[in-house]
């Protein structure tokens, strides 16, 4: 397979189509040998089942360790860290991936429970966590969705679930889009299977699935994550983090030069029709963001669409702080721990949507004209 090729597959048998599609692009053939260590690394960012659109199929997985162990490879690992304020253990056990561990004999490296060290990229350090180092071939196994923050979430972004928790949160206080790209620099992906099956297209903790019933290989993390944006009717520009990850050499956003192959029946889709969603857009002019972690960012967002779409958004008479940019500082009304100087904080590190959607619900009816 060329890194300028991206294979697509349809339908609902996700373990068998998994299978075709690395045949199609010969994956045995990029694994040095037998004896190679493999690492598998899905998105287990919360601990709920893929269905609710934001976590990995496990029969993805299960189909390309069963293509692994068909070809002579047995030596791999399942390795993750859910997002700040989940537990991957417990993504582990709810997402289906105990019992692949089970069935197939794959361990499961919980990075949450790891040791890291920094790592040198041109100019900036970045903590990986220790477990990396002892892969020799990484797939990644990335679900296709929306993100709060960064308008996308594929290929390049999922290498988060393999840095310290305390290393995620410093991402945000870094701006997010450098960090992600040059862990793209730093943590080589070696084979790329798209989970685009139902990813939910506006939060990247899942609740609104889009179903598509696909399923992609491809080797450039760039180019994957550039098809993305196409596909959801966003700029390359617009996601800065894959353009600054192909000016430090990870990959190309040539979709122009790139070739994409789709094997068995499309059934017609297109590759736009029905992505775009503009949830977060709508409501991010309610919200003052500083540095916020992705978990508490993510909780907020659906809370402000229910808001609105009952009619009350645009009864707040301020607007909500949240992200760790307001540590130590006062104002009126914040949302999660880092803003437990202001009169009124939402708590919790990150609190829940129900918790925030009660508060927020408090403050309208005490302080705003409904």
């Amino acid at each position: 397979m060329d890194r300028n090729e991206i294979i697509k597959i349809y339908g609902t048998d996700y373990k068998e189509m998994t299978k075709l599609l690395l045949e199609q692009a010969d994956l045995a053939s990029e694994i040095p040998s037998s004896e190679t260590r493999i690492g598998i690394k899905p998105n287990l960012v919360t601990p709920t089942p893929a269905d609710y659109g934001a976590t990995t199929h496990p029969e993805i997985v299960a189909g390309i360790i069963e293509y692994l162990q068909e070809h002579g490879f047995f030596r791999m690992a399942i390795l993750e860290s859910s997002w700040v304020g989940d537990v991957t253990t417990e993504a582990f056990k709810y997402c289906g991936y105990n019992s692949l561990s089970e069935q197939y004999g794959v361990e499961l490296w919980d990075l949450q429970k790891d040791s890291s060290h920094f790592v040198d990229c041109a100019e900036m350090r970045l903590r990986v966590c220790d477990r990396v180092d002892q892969i020799d071939f990484l797939i990644n196994v990335p679900v296709l969705k929306g993100h709060c923050q960064t308008k996308i979430t594929c290929a390049l972004k999922n290498s988060k679930g393999l840095i310290p928790n305390s290393e995620k949160r410093r991402f945000h206080t870094m701006g997010l889009h450098r960090p992600i790209a040059y862990l793209g620099a730093a943590i080589h992906q070696d084979f790329i299977v798209v989970d685009h099956i139902c990813g939910d297209l506006d939060f990247e903790e899942g609740g609104s699935p889009v179903v598509r019933n696909c399923i992609m290989a491809a080797k450039d993390p760039v180019l994957t994550d550039a098809l993305v944006c196409r596909m959801l009717q966003y700029d390359v520009s617009e996601v800065p983090y894959v353009g600054m990850a192909e000016a430090l050499g990870v990959g190309s956003t040539d979709l122009d030069a790139a070739r994409i192959i789709i094997i068995g029946k499309a059934e017609g889709r297109e590759e736009s029709e029905g992505l775009r969603r503009h949830k977060v857009c709508d409501v991010q002019y309610a919200v003052e963001e500083v540095d916020a972690c992705s978990a508490c960012y993510a909780m907020l967002v659906p809370v402000l669409d229910r808001l609105k779409e009952e009619g009350l958004l645009g009864k707040l008479n301020e607007k909500i702080a949240i992200g760790q940019g307001y540590r130590g500082k006062h104002g009126k009304l914040g949302v999660g721990l880092c803003t437990s100087g202001f009169d009124i904080c939402i708590r919790g590190c990150p609190p829940s949507e129900e918790q925030i959607y009660e508060e927020l619900m408090k403050y309208i009816k005490a302080h705003c004209k409904v």
